[in-house]
């Protein structure tokens, strides 16, 4: 595994980011299912991605050098 990614590139971490978000919401009363968790890291990764997306290209839009 030679291969390097953001940690908030990695579904892992928004796992984690998650189940602690959970346990907060369980200190309120509120309960957050097996299923809605893996929904929400997906959604979270999906944000996550199109975020990126968008900020590489508003970045080519506004430099002001040539890619080389």
């Amino acid at each position: 595994m030679d291969e390097v990614k953001g940690a908030f590139q990695s579904k892992a971490v928004w796992g984690g980011i998650v189940a602690i978000a959970s346990a907060a919401l369980g200190l309120g009363h509120y309960t957050l299912s097996t299923g809605d968790a893996t929904q929400a890291v997906d959604l979270i990764t999906a944000i996550a991605s199109a975020v990126g997306g968008l900020a590489a290209i508003y970045g080519r839009v506004v430099a002001s050098k040539k890619i080389g």
